[in-house]
């Protein structure tokens, strides 16, 4: 299996391992009575299937993100502005009393 293919699906694994926890918080905290909408209702597992879908697909995705862009290289050197920054002095100004 190629290494690409290999790291998107652990990553794609991770996001939804991470969206499981994050339901999970969700109904232990109970946010917006979520909890109790699921546990009141005879479609509630349905529910809580759709909810840990929809986040581990957004979770997922992110996660993916994360890990490709954080595999760049990082760049030497500075690259706009001065590049010694040591070198700059203040200037003097003169001022008058009136």
């Amino acid at each position: 299996m190629p290494k690409l293919i290999r790291l998107y699906i652990t990553q794609v694994a991770m996001g939804f391992v991470i969206s499981a926890v994050f339901v999970g918080v969700l109904l232990v905290l109970n946010v917006a009575n979520l909890r109790t909408l699921i546990l009141g209702s005879d479609i509630g597992l349905v529910a809580l299937a759709m909810i840990w879908f929809m986040n581990g697909i957004v979770f997922a995705g992110v996660q993916f993100g994360y890990k490709i862009m954080s595999m760049a290289e990082k760049p030497q050197g500075p690259h706009r502005g001065t590049p010694v920054v040591a070198g700059l002095k203040p200037a003097t100004i003169r001022v008058e009393k009136t």
